[in-house]
């Protein structure tokens, strides 16, 4: 334990991967910051390990409260050794269905509000010369699907963000991991998923995307707390990845994915190669 990181702050530790990585931290004898918006969730945080779960209340949709928050919990802990950018949610409805405030709101929360988060945490673990940043992105972040695009798009933007950060501050000994789970068991389907106004027309598409969640919600394969403890371990490594799928969906369809990407790359290759200027 002398060499692990011992300081995490951790963002929306509620409900999902954020409680139940919060808990087996605790566990372990760690101190924990974590945020939550609600004062109620606050104290129930507090509750589990009083005096080494700190709690702090954070609503990504205010930006301007960010860095403020990072001075305290440095106050409190004298130096955090883990980011852990989890706080999201999802919102289901076709481009055209979703409304003006719903795609603020995403993109506010999943993607400005996580940026805030290590812009602020950044000069800290870059003047230790050591600390880690594990982003909460998605299959989400990688696929694109019908009924999903806007927290597809908030995922996309996350994971760009996220690599170029990585190869930013490597020389400093600070490490970047984009975290991409499939469906797990947490309430991500169910009552934090935000859902748009329906146009008929979409029923096939988008509708099949309401339809999904509806079915799997709290019958998705993947474990989190399986999850909670995978995160503790890729702090341990030596050279860790820069992107960690989590569950065998995750797997299969970012394979595919993928796959499917090179093979419409080899398909066009000709093609591709033959728009550069002609050499001289």
């Amino acid at each position: 334990m002398s060499d692990s990181p011992r300081n995490w702050f951790i963002t929306g530790v509620s409900t999902g991967f954020g409680l139940e990585l919060a808990k087996m931290l605790l566990q372990q004898g760690r101190l924990v910051a974590g945020t939550a918006r609600r004062p109620e969730d606050c104290a129930a945080f507090e509750a589990l390990a009083p005096g080494r779960a700190h709690a702090f209340r954070l609503d990504l949709t205010e930006p301007h409260t960010i860095a403020p928050l990072a001075e305290q919990v440095i106050e409190r802990l004298g130096h955090v050794d883990v980011v852990v950018n989890n706080a999201g949610y999802g919102t289901a409805g076709a481009i055209e269905e979703v409304t003006d405030e719903q795609i603020r709101r995403q993109m506010e929360v999943n993607f400005f509000g996580a940026l805030a988060v290590m812009r602020a945490f950044l000069p800290r673990l870059r003047a230790r010369r050591r600390g880690w940043i594990l982003n909460l992105s998605s299959i989400a972040g990688v696929i694109a699907n019908p009924g999903l695009g806007l927290y597809c798009a908030s995922k996309f933007a996350l994971e760009a963000v996220s690599e170029a950060v990585a190869k930013e501050v490597a020389p400093f000994g600070v490490k970047v991991v984009i975290i991409e789970p499939g469906p797990f068991r947490t309430d991500f389907a169910g009552r934090s998923l935000a859902v748009a106004p329906v146009i008929p027309d979409y029923a096939a598409t988008a509708g099949a995307m309401r339809r999904y969640f509806a079915q799997a919600d709290g019958k998705q394969a993947g474990d989190p707390v399986k999850a909670a403890q995978a995160m503790i371990e890729l702090v341990e490594l030596d050279n860790p990845p820069l992107r960690l799928a989590m569950g065998n969906r995750a797997v299969d369809l970012i394979r595919a994915k993928l796959e499917s990407q090179l093979d419409e790359l080899a398909k066009h290759e000709a093609w591709a190669r033959a728009l550069d200027y002609d050499a001289s």
